[in-house]
């Protein structure tokens, strides 16, 4: 489960203070210190119990002046700062199961119950309420290809809420969880790291009913941009995407290569044959990948 940090300090920071002292310092959760001094800063702001109340009051009143470059507000999340170098802030909103929000939209917009692992490390304190409840399961990154249906070691770790104080570090390829509405609204802060290779990580969706990879969360525009050129039937895209297919550093890109050239092929056959070449190309995730899809061919 993600890893509880227990840090004690009354100190009251504002918001300011403490995008101040990220800012000058860095976060790194790869380094204890660097993970200690950010959590810190957050467990401070989290003593300001004023401090979201009175942006969200702020940002209602000028609603209709909003510069939409400058805010970023939304049902769930509220950005507190830009991103910079290593790191942003932002509050989530959870609701009860009782609330408009949640029956109007239905679960999907808050990831609640979609068993999911982050490529990216988090801070996250709970600020208000209850707080959402997770079911915790971690897993070995290295020891997964990351295809489709792929057998996962998921170990259940136990079933806790986020309560208010409760302070954790989430670790990228590591910790797993169901999230679950709050029992009342709740809201969490967070301090995000950013690294500039993250995107490249993939972001993986679980059965945990079954023990299995269920499928990529997130995807780049890259992968969008490549299908999208060799759609419009450009010589160069087609060369580009079997260099990518065969040869990219990034396996989801390997992948996104084949695809984008088997929606292109005239007829199953076609596309038969060409996934006959990703499944040889050397690498396990398009590999299997591409066996799944020629069995659904043949189907």
């Amino acid at each position: 489960m993600p890893r509880l940090i227990d840090i004690a300090d009354d100190d009251v920071h504002s918001l300011d203070e403490c995008v101040e002292r990220l800012t000058r310092r860095g976060f790194d959760p790869g380094d204890e210190a660097s993970l200690l001094e950010a959590a810190r800063d957050l467990r401070r702001l989290g003593n300001d119990r004023r401090f979201l109340g009175d942006i969200l009051i702020d940002e209602l009143k000028r609603r209709d002046q909003a510069d939409a470059e400058k805010t970023a507000y939304g049902p769930q999340t509220v950005m507190l700062s830009r991103p910079a170098g290593e790191f942003f802030l932002r509050a989530n909103i959870w609701p009860a199961p009782g609330e408009h929000v949640l029956r109007a939209s239905g679960e999907a917009p808050f990831y609640f119950d979609v068993p999911h692992d982050h490529n990216f490390s988090f801070l996250t304190l709970g600020y208000f309420g209850p707080g959402y409840w997770s079911d915790y399961y971690e897993y070995d990154f290295e020891a997964v290809a990351g295809y489709r249906g792929e057998p996962v070691d998921l170990r259940f770790v136990e079933r806790s809420r986020l309560s208010e104080g409760k302070l954790m570090l989430y670790r990228a390829h590591r910790d797993v969880h169901v999230q679950h509405p709050a029992d009342a609204l709740s809201v969490s802060l967070n301090v995000m790291h950013m690294a500039p290779h993250q995107g490249w990580f993939d972001q993986y969706r679980f059965d945990v009913k079954d023990k299995r990879i269920a499928g990529i969360l997130n995807s780049g525009s890259s992968e969008a941009m490549l299908r999208v050129a060799v759609g419009l039937g450009l010589t160069e895209a087609f060369d580009l995407a079997e260099d990518f297919g065969r040869s990219h550093p990034s396996d989801r890109m390997r992948l996104a290569g084949w695809e984008a050239l088997a929606m292109a092929a005239p007829d199953a056959g076609a596309r038969d044959w060409l996934w006959s070449r990703a499944e040889s190309s050397g690498n396990r995730m398009v590999a299997c990948e591409a066996r799944r899809q020629r069995a659904l061919i043949t189907a």
